[in-house]
């Protein structure tokens, strides 16, 4: 009989415990995996530190237990307990997953000023250079530059070095110092230059040119941005039209129209050149140049309806991208249109959220009986249950509980009516937070024993074990103990599954 961590009376003594006992019975690898992928970060949440690295570490899969070794590791490292965390980390037998563990820890030390201790973690590593990175802008934006300048020679590894010059710039911009920022930026160009993969650099130099552009130094991005367009040009695969779209955008945010257009002529694919535009309309409407903005956002619209299957590298990436027309559409005012484009995603997904976000952008606007038919167009059962609850948190945040009330109310109505019961409770955990949220206990607590009920339907044991846990995040504390009719509802799954 294999040695289990939690008993059944632990089981019955709250949502949490009782999620882990049923997940550490399940036979499957692959489902006790997956449920503890769930469990074990809200027990960290909790603090059950030990009992989440007893848990992770009894997973049979090797890469998931890895995978939940360096979770519990970084926790450890986040509560300042490095010892724990370095134990699990060499515990971790991936040597990539290790070295990730490893890196992660070092980080976090340097981020709240242990520089010897990450240092120290470095010096086990094979490529330590991210670590050298973080501890090079802990020690600028501790004042010591000379010592971040004698980190930064240390670093082989270019993206790294380019890394700590762009985030002691960021500190910089922070801090309001333009012109210290711009120093940083120069050199983190410079290194840029020489990253070895041409796409990563072109990438990065784009990163420093918008960063130019923060700092008030639009001389430097454009050359930057110049730089990077001569760069992308010669790139022969998929990534060369994102890159130039990235550039025209860049070229835009200095101002240089002229240099943004004909950046955007060279970019042959549809999706990406619509894409460019939707960053096009929202500066002319940020100067505000609306018309300017409202043909910018139809131009990419016609583009897209004009690409043909044959011309379509990721379609995928295409829906996403008439999703953002729509919603820009809406966040222009223009809801009409922007529903019209949402509603012909070929992606069901992708059209039922972009239409919960014209929904929200309706209601911020004071209409919300328009945001109601819109949410109502949402085909999806389930994507219009979660609609109404964007719609509930949108008038929460502006203050009206009432409407909220209501909206929680219509959505938990239609939650209840779900013929599958994963889908119902999903929606029913989310529905219950938020009138937990709102302090709603009586409203919240039904919920639960109504989740419960559909939990118990569900013949999948990691899904049961996993929504357990979501369930338990939800009612407020993740060890606070059940009420008797939540216990009567979970004996049955809790005998089924033995001691």
């Amino acid at each position: 009989m294999p040695d289990y961590f939690i008993s059944r009376e632990k089981a019955e003594s709250g949502l949490l415990l009782c999620a882990a006992f049923l997940a550490e019975r399940i036979e499957s690898g692959d489902g006790h995996a997956e449920a503890m992928g769930e469990i074990v970060p809200r027990l960290l949440e909790s603090g059950e530190v030990d009992l989440a690295a007893e848990l992770s570490n009894a997973v049979v899969d090797p890469y998931s237990r890895d995978r939940l070794l360096m979770v519990v590791a970084e926790k450890c490292a986040e509560v300042n307990d490095d010892e724990y965390a370095l134990q699990l980390a060499d515990a971790v037998e991936d040597e990539g997953l290790q070295a990730q563990a490893l890196e992660r820890i070092a980080i976090m030390q340097a981020a709240r000023g242990d520089v010897a201790k990450a240092a120290e973690v470095a010096a086990r590593m094979s490529h330590p250079d991210f670590v050298y990175a973080a501890i090079a802008a802990r020690q600028a934006t501790g004042g010591d530059e000379a010592a971040a300048n004698a980190t930064i020679d240390t670093i082989d590894f270019a993206p790294a070095r380019v890394s700590a010059l762009r985030e002691i710039a960021d500190s910089k911009l922070d801090g309001g110092d333009e012109r210290g920022a711009s120093t940083w930026l120069d050199r983190a160009a410079d290194v840029a230059a020489k990253v070895e993969h041409a796409e990563e650099r072109v990438g990065l130099m784009c990163e420093i040119g918008n960063r130019f552009v923060d700092a008030k130094r639009n001389d430097r991005a454009v050359e930057t941005f110049a730089a990077a367009r001569v760069l992308g040009e010669q790139i022969d695969n998929t990534h060369r039209d994102r890159l130039l779209a990235t550039c025209a955008l860049g070229f835009l945010r200095t101002g240089s129209t002229e240099l943004a257009e004909r950046t955007l002529d060279l970019v042959n694919d549809k999706t990406q050149m619509a894409s460019a535009l939707v960053g096009f309309a929202r500066d002319h409407w940020k100067r505000e140049e609306k018309d300017e903005a409202v043909d910018a956002l139809d131009e990419a619209s016609e583009i897209l309806s004009s690409q043909r299957e044959t011309e379509t590298r990721d379609s995928g990436t295409r829906n996403s991208v008439m999703a953002a027309i729509a919603v820009q559409f809406g966040a222009f005012g223009k809801f009409a249109r922007g529903i019209e484009i949402a509603q012909t995603n070929n992606d069901q997904a992708k059209s039922s959220a972009a239409l919960t976000q014209i929904a929200r952008l309706q209601t911020a606007a004071n209409e919300p009986d328009g945001a109601y038919q819109t949410v109502n167009m949402i085909e999806s059962d389930t994507d219009r249950i979660t609609a109404f609850v964007a719609l509930a948190d949108i008038e929460a945040s502006d203050g009206d509980a009432v409407r909220s009330l209501e909206l929680l109310d219509r959505a938990a109505t239609g939650a209840r009516t779900l013929p599958q019961p994963t889908s119902r409770a999903e929606a029913l955990i989310e529905i219950g937070r938020r009138f937990a949220e709102q302090s709603k206990a009586e409203e919240s607590g039904g919920l639960v024993d109504e989740c419960l009920r559909a939990i118990v339907e569900i013949r999948d044991e990691s899904s049961q074990a996993a929504l357990l846990a979501s369930l338990a995040t939800t009612v407020g504390s993740t060890i606070e103990p059940m009420s008797e009719s939540q216990l009567d509802l979970l004996r049955p799954l809790i005998s089924r599954t033995g001691w």
